[in-house]
């Protein structure tokens, strides 16, 4: 592959179908964005596998929604790892990126650095939450941790959920090319049957991990033959394939899928992004009184505010903030990316 190829590649989404098969699907690439997302914080091994993989699958699924504004994915547990929260947010114009961010919390001093990434995570949630902007009602969707990975967490999510059969194949790492320098990258790809008219299925004798749905509670005769097709082809993947960058991923879905008669739709760039401002710490800020607002207060006489995502650093005179500064007016909280302290990340 050419370095312009490569670079076309890098950091997108593709989306294709299997008309054969009446499956949709997306392959993901992500470079830059994952550098940036782990760039941030300095985490342990498992919290960067954990943040890496939540990315891709954040790209993967924010790209098959007709987002107006954002679309999150949040997993909270009661382990080591205690928060994982990417953000996916759609492009504002055509042919615009779409942006990402990404932040997890952890306790150090529980992690089992000689341990595997997932069962740190404990036992909790995993969370779909769409914001389509203002003017409208937010959606969340959560189903218990399930499975091995959050990508099993994600297929359980899907299956649960929204009854659609779905199925990812990820992989990510450090990589070093010839030549280059080394940086994360990932790879995957999202297979989702498309809705079935009237699906038949029992809850009451779910078949997936805890009496949750899983595809074969959903899908029959054809469907569950095509769906069975498709997942023992994806089966075939190699890591490599998946993160590229030698092989194309419109090579990668001929050589997996050429008999189910893949389409490609355009690609969706992909770029790091974060929705913090002054003014967004400031309304997040404007419900405290002038007594919360000392107890943030550094020796310095400021209060300072870092952003979780990306790592801005705000700096504030505390008469100015809250609902009791001369001129200010109320205003709800309208995100959460900032946490504010005399001094505390």
């Amino acid at each position: 592959m050419s370095l312009g190829s490569q670079i076309a590649w890098d950091d997108t989404v593709l989306p294709f179908q299997l008309d054969r098969s009446d499956i949709r699907g997306r392959v993901a690439r992500l470079d830059g964005v994952l550098d940036r997302v782990l760039a941030q914080h300095a985490y342990p091994a498992q919290v960067e596998a954990l943040v890496a993989e939540a990315a891709l699958l954040t790209a993967l699924i924010g790209q098959t929604i007709k987002l107006r504004w954002k679309l999150s994915l949040q997993v909270r547990g009661d382990g080591p790892v205690r928060i994982i929260a990417t953000d996916y947010f759609a492009p504002t114009d055509d042919g615009m990126p779409a942006r990402m961010r990404g932040w997890a919390s952890f306790d150090a001093g529980r992690l089992d650095p000689r341990a595997p990434a997932f069962p740190q995570i404990g036992r909790g949630y995993f969370a779909i939450l769409i914001d389509q902007g203002e003017g409208t009602h937010p959606y969340q969707g959560i189903t218990p941790i399930a499975g091995g990975s959050l990508a099993a967490c994600a297929e359980t999510y899907f299956a649960q959920s929204e009854q659609l059969p779905t199925r990812f194949a990820l992989t990510f790492g450090r990589s070093l090319l010839p030549g280059g320098r080394q940086g994360w990258r990932g790879g995957g790809v999202m297979l989702q049957h498309m809705p079935v008219a009237s699906p038949l299925h029992d809850r009451g004798g779910a078949s997936g991990e805890g009496g949750l749905m899983a595809a074969a509670d959903i899908l029959s005769g054809d469907e569950e033959e095509n769906w069975t097709r498709a997942n023992l082809l994806l089966d075939t993947v190699e890591a490599l394939e998946l993160v590229g960058p030698g092989v194309q991923p419109t090579e990668l879905l001929v050589r997996l899928f050429h008999d189910e008669g893949p389409r490609v739709f355009d690609a969706q760039p992909v770029s790091f992004g974060c929705t913090c401002s002054e003014a967004r710490v400031r309304r997040s800020l404007s419900i405290y009184s002038r007594k919360d607002l000392a107890h943030m207060t550094t020796p310095e006489g400021t209060v300072t505010a870092d952003c979780q995502f990306c790592g801005a650093h705000y700096v504030f005179d505390p008469a100015t903030l809250g609902f009791e500064a001369e001129g200010s007016a109320e205003a709800a909280v309208t995100g959460s990316e900032a946490g504010a302290s005399g001094g505390a990340a």
